[in-house]
């Protein structure tokens, strides 16, 4: 996670006189400030993320929503892709219009609000709090980056250093909200408490919702009273005559793509599917044959989304097909501890601030001699199908009853390294490759192949069924087989890429 898309899209930087900060452990005082704000704010999206799917597919008489699989995985996956391709229009908003901090402002109270609004039990709120989440995560997230980076000079040696401290809140976020939110939504000890107090236990779920809602007022609280220094970054910038045109050109072309993406869920229309995968497919190889070595590198660039958006389908999946095997089929007591099986989705953010300083240190060693962009790519498709795999056999012995948390722990293990081969490389890979007048618009592709990697994990998920183990074994199969085949195409065409990538590697 801790370089994932999920941190959201950085806007280009303008050219800024940089204002003078205070010190804190060698780094502007502010980017602390940042740091616990972030920290707050991927809190309530991960925190309500853990419970989603397993909310709308609980029974009526558990609380829940009682949809089938495959309906909750579709929304889910409508739902997460939408905060990515809100990013683009929130982005553009905050540099034509209002600036970076009040982006952030608005939209962590516009996410709280929809937090708060899933914390009250009916249907129309919860609705209604999947919207405005999404409205409030596309202002907050690309911005709040931004502001990262405006702390820094471009030439700052410690900028790469400033990010990774940024990203380490993300995941110290990431891996705590599960903890909080699940034993709340889930633990028969708080669903004890709560009929003491004399409140409906079933209505646990909507407790989990409000805890992540509060985690984001925290994020709110911690980025007005200690920020002051911020008001110096990003500042609402000079809005000539017609600036609105530019972001609404880019929220209604969202609402555009928004809507053909929703329009592919229905059965007459599912066959638009395949052009979210083959348009790509062809735009790399016909920038690919180009004579124009620039041009060219638009072959590589779309090489380099078409493996995110492979990789994204599948390893978005935590949320929905590996939620839903850890609640039905993994054990729920670990040495006589209840284990909640939202508490798994802690497992990707330990493991990235374990690796990520590893691999960190690794690519510094091999200097040179380390892999290519491309084929750390392939590596990571590679760790992604390898992760999948281990769950056939996992599938396999449940059919018998629960199994060992072992299987989903190794599982996030490996997509860990996967990750760690591919997301950081994909966004370093993407501005090095784009002209530097195209730099934004590219960063917005790369995006949108995380949104479409987010869909697609829903729809992948819509197969896992309503409860039976009998072919979950060829669910997981089927996808290891095929990931396994694309990162051999991708080891194949390294060659190909690398010569039209130009020297960079």
């Amino acid at each position: 996670m801790s370089s994932d898309p999920r941190n959201g899209p950085v806007p280009i930087e303008t050219e800024i006189v940089m204002p003078v900060h205070p010190q804190l452990l060698g780094h502007p005082r502010p980017l602390f400030v940042l740091f616990f704000a972030e920290l707050w704010e991927r809190f309530s999206y991960y925190g309500m993320r853990a419970l989603l799917t397993l909310y709308m597919v609980a029974p009526l008489a558990a609380g829940g929503l009682n949809l089938p699989t495959s309906k909750a995985s579709l929304i889910y996956g409508t739902y997460t892709s939408s905060v990515y391709m809100l990013s683009i229009p929130g982005g553009t908003v905050a540099d034509t219009l209002i600036g970076s901090r009040l982006a952030v402002l608005l939209g962590g109270i516009v996410i709280a609000c929809g937090h708060f609004s899933m914390a009250v039990p009916s249907d129309a709120t919860f609705y209604l709090g999947l919207v405005l989440i999404v409205l409030g995560t596309g202002l907050l997230k690309p911005n709040i980056s931004a502001m990262v980076g405006q702390l820094y000079a471009p030439a700052d040696t410690r900028r790469d250093a400033g990010f990774s401290i940024f990203y380490m809140g993300i995941n110290l976020g990431a891996f705590v909200a599960p903890v909080v939110t699940g034993f709340l939504a889930q633990h028969s000890a708080f669903k004890t408490l709560l009929t003491r107090w004399g409140f409906d236990p079933n209505h646990s779920w909507h407790w989990g919702f409000g805890a992540a809602g509060v985690g984001m007022v925290l994020g709110l609280i911690v980025f007005v009273v200690f920020g002051d220094a911020l008001k110096k970054i990003g500042p609402a910038p000079v809005r000539p005559p017609g600036a609105w045109k530019k972001p609404a050109l880019a929220f209604f072309g969202t609402l555009g793509l928004a809507a053909v993406v929703w329009l592919s869920d229905q059965v007459a229309f599912t066959w638009l599917r395949w052009l979210f995968i083959l348009v790509p497919i062809g735009v790399m190889f016909w920038f690919g044959r180009s004579p124009i070595a620039e041009v060219r590198r638009f072959g590589a660039i779309f090489f380099f989304f078409i493996g995110a958006f492979i990789f994204w389908a599948l390893f978005e999946q935590a949320g929905t097909s590996l939620n839903l095997f850890a609640d039905r089929f993994t054990a729920t007591h670990v040495g006589g501890i209840e284990v909640p099986s939202s508490w798994y989705q802690a497992a990707n953010p330990i493991f990235v601030i374990v690796l990520a300083p590893l691999f960190a240190l690794l690519w510094t060693r091999l200097g040179d001699r380390q892999p290519s962009s491309p084929m750390k790519f392939t590596l990571g498709l590679f760790f992604l199908a390898l992760a999948f795999s281990l769950m056939i056999p996992a599938a396999k012995l449940a059919v018998a009853g629960r199994v060992s948390p072992l299987w989903l722990l190794g599982l996030y293990f490996l997509q860990t390294i996967g990750e760690m081969c591919l997301s950081p490389v994909g966004l370093s890979t993407f501005t090095k490759l784009s002209p530097r007048h195209l730099v934004g618009a590219m960063l917005g592709i790369w995006y949108l192949g995380a949104a479409f990697g987010n869909k697609f994990a829903g729809v992948l998920a819509a197969n896992f069924g309503e409860g039976n183990a009998q072919n979950l074994d060829r669910f997981f199969g089927q996808q290891s087989l095929a990931v396994f085949v694309i990162a051999g195409l991708f080891l194949a065409l390294v060659p190909w890429v690398r010569r039209r990538m130009g020297g960079v590697r």
